[in-house]
């Protein structure tokens, strides 16, 4: 659910990816890319939970103790300018594009699968169908679920251009 909000939200601020993506001749290839773009670009899982650090560790300089608890933020690291040229574009064809949006190892998530399919289906689907159509109000004025670990619009208003 998230994903499609968020992700329609970034098309909408987007409109030339979100042309790229309507035209007729993007292609499956085009389709596979964007929805993993859309998943790091505005990751519908904002926070991992808590981790308590088993020993310590030191991490950019910095010691961790044994015991403390850290938070992971996935949304901060989707936008690493270490791992992903110009983070803050939106680019339905990034390649490579090794997101956290669903985790990693041992906590991956388990629906990233149905996510992914519900993602492809939806994103092509609403384009076509609703055709032009623009943000009701400002961006900034969306109004968000409050949530620790997810991020997600309570609603997307638009209107038919």
């Amino acid at each position: 659910m998230n994903l499609i909000g968020n992700g329609m939200l970034a098309l909408l601020r987007h409109p030339e990816q979100a042309a790229r993506l309507a035209a007729r001749d993007a292609g499956p290839g085009l389709l596979t890319t964007a929805v993993e773009e859309l998943l790091r670009y505005d990751s519908p899982v904002r926070d991992a939970t808590f981790r308590c650090t088993a020993e310590p560790i030191d991490l950019h300089g910095r010691t961790i103790g044994a015991g403390e608890i850290v938070s992971l933020l996935i949304g901060s690291a989707n936008r690493d300018e270490e791992r992903f040229a110009d983070p803050d574009r939106l680019d339905l064809g990034r390649t490579p594009n090794d997101h956290l949006a669903f985790g990693y190892g041992p906590h991956f998530c388990i629906g990233a699968g149905l996510a992914r399919l519900e993602g492809a289906v939806a994103f092509p689907l609403l384009l076509n169908r609703l055709g032009r159509v623009e943000l009701a109000k400002p961006a900034d004025e969306l109004p968000w679920r409050p949530a620790r670990v997810m991020r997600g619009l309570a609603a997307l208003p638009v209107v038919r251009r």
